[in-house]
């Protein structure tokens, strides 16, 4: 089994946090598309026969394609790839996006699950971030998108940033749960480089994160999930028994997926590339017939930290026979590095895989480092 990625690299506007590869103009959307498509044939032997069981469109803003242009897209694939009867195919989608008629126009596609850019329900905290819609859009387009038949949703959700105090944290997590929203991604706010929310932040004009309060209120999310049901299956994943995201969950199994799309990556078990995040660079490059991307070769240092790196955030642990079996005798090594660790509480084994605690999901990435070979 193997997941493909598409990248579409279009916003209405810039979100402040952001630092994904996107453009606010629609002017070569177009020719665009057409790259897409000649990618995927271009690309088409690089997952080697595997079926194809997730197709994920993001960005960007994917909710801005026409439904005809996802159809063209998913029917490539299918010409060119085996796909599963049961493929997860998902849309990430902004709350203004999914109007009556468009999410009418949706159900004629082969998409099945929604990813829907919430991020909050208060109109301050939107503005802050300069999202394009607001509060009553966020809560409405989740009623239509289960009205119109989408059951498989997920919302995502933003915490750890100034305007958010812990009232209005529980408010969007209880409007979550009644909307039934089977999962949920939420995210602590990060200030990226090059991003206007680090501008503002370098000159003043905002404050800097909070990671008291980040801790917080993730403490606060993972409390109030587990009450209401739902599994932390991943460090920002919460969902409902049954509703995991398939394609992000292979992401971090390790299963090889495949990226089109200018700054899309992939990743086949040997080896990591990456395609150039231009758009006008990358349709030149499609359109000669060269792929635009670089790749490396992964070590086996590289396979290891990568599967440690992943497979830690996961309710699915850390398996040492796995360990194993990229290096002999490495899963020895990992324990000793572990050890203090297993001190502080914050990573406990059972049987033979190790897991973050409650308490080390604070600590992942410090963890998961820590234990690199």
């Amino acid at each position: 089994m193997a997941g493909i990625y598409i990248h579409i690299p279009f916003c209405k506007q810039a979100c402040h946090y952001c630092d994904f590869h996107f453009s606010t103009s629609l002017k070569y959307k177009d020719e665009l598309l057409q790259a897409l498509v000649k990618e995927i044939q271009l690309q088409k032997d690089y997952l080697q026969g595997e079926t194809i069981e997730t197709v994920y469109f993001g960005g960007g803003t994917p909710s801005l394609l026409e439904a005809s242009e996802i159809n063209v897209l998913v029917d490539t694939i299918a010409r060119l790839h085996t796909v599963s009867t049961d493929a997860e195919i998902t849309l990430e989608a902004n709350p203004d996006d999914l109007g009556k008629t468009k999410l009418q126009a949706l159900g004629q596609t082969p998409v099945n699950r929604l990813s829907i850019g919430i991020q909050s329900f208060f109109d301050d905290d939107l503005q802050w971030m300069n999202r394009v819609h607001r509060a009553n859009e966020a809560e409405a387009s989740i009623k239509r998108a289960q009205d119109t038949g989408f059951e498989n949703i997920t919302a995502d959700l933003i915490y750890g940033y100034p305007l958010l105090n812990g009232q209005k944290w529980k408010y969007n997590l209880d409007k979550i749960f009644e909307l039934d929203v089977p999962h949920v991604s939420a995210y602590s706010m990060t200030v990226e480089p090059r991003t206007a929310l680090a501008s503002f932040i370098s000159k003043k004009k905002q404050p800097a994160m909070n990671d008291e309060q980040s801790a917080d209120q993730f403490n606060l999310l993972m409390d109030v999930m587990g009450a209401k049901g739902f599994e932390h299956y991943e460090i920002s994943n919460f969902c409902k028994p049954g509703h995991y995201s398939k394609h992000n969950s292979n992401y971090w199994r390790g299963v090889k997926y495949l990226g089109i799309g200018p700054s899309a990556h992939a990743y086949n078990g040997e080896t990591r590339q990456w395609n150039i995040a231009n758009n006008a660079q990358y349709i030149h490059a499609v359109q000669t017939n060269s792929l635009p991307a670089e790749m490396e070769i992964l070590s086996e240092t590289d396979r290891l930290n990568e599967y440690i790196m992943t497979a830690l955030r996961t309710m699915w642990g850390l398996d040492l026979d796995k360990l194993n079996a990229i290096a002999a005798a490495s899963a020895n090594v990992l324990i000793k590095a572990a050890q203090p660790f297993f001190d502080k509480g914050w990573i406990t084994q059972q049987n033979n895989s190790i897991y973050l605690t409650q308490t080390g999901k604070l600590y992942a990435d410090h963890i998961a480092s820590g234990l690199f070979f």
